[in-house]
């Protein structure tokens, strides 16, 4: 009998071919690549889904929550529609992302890792996204990336996703 798989056929092939690009004996390597399918496919990471990404990629499954736990771009509880993530490293912050952050922070009423009361937004902080030249830099979704965000610029945005 197989055990119960908690990602799809899909999703396990996508981690397979992540895994292929390393030597067959360190197919952990491939943790990283099977986080983001797994969190992409659930909305979050559960200890569940890290229990069975650890045993697919034959790896302690503390080594995969480290791993979890360490980079900002996995979430271990669920989020908002909208994950905004507001880099404020030093040249963000010398480019105004502290007060881009306090400005997200009292436009949405929350504060980081907080989502707001109708779970349209959550507000993450992040470290540097390799976008320094576009600072301050806002991550949507993990996907999109918009650059020179002012308060301003951040009013605009917001009101263009309600």
């Amino acid at each position: 009998m197989n055990a119960p798989t908690l990602l799809s056929p899909g999703a396990l092939a996508r981690i397979d071919e992540a895994a292929a690009k390393y030597p067959r004996d360190q197919r952990q390597s491939a943790v990283i690549a099977a986080l983001a399918i797994a969190q992409h496919e659930h909305g979050h990471l559960t200890p569940e889904l890290m229990t069975f990404v650890a045993n697919y990629l034959g790896m302690p499954p503390i080594a995969v929550y480290e791993v979890a736990s360490f980079y900002t771009m996995y979430d271990l509880k669920p989020t908002g529609k909208y994950k905004l993530t507001i880099c404020t490293n030093l040249p963000c912050a010398l480019q105004g992302a502290n007060a881009a952050a306090a400005h997200l922070k009292k436009k949405l009423g929350v504060g980081f890792n907080e989502t707001t009361a109708d779970g349209a937004f959550t507000l993450k902080e992040g470290e540097c996204f390799g976008a320094c030249g576009d600072a301050p830099v806002l991550l949507v979704n993990d996907k999109r990336m918009c650059s020179a965000m002012t308060p301003d610029k951040l009013d605009e945005f917001l009101g263009g996703l309600k």
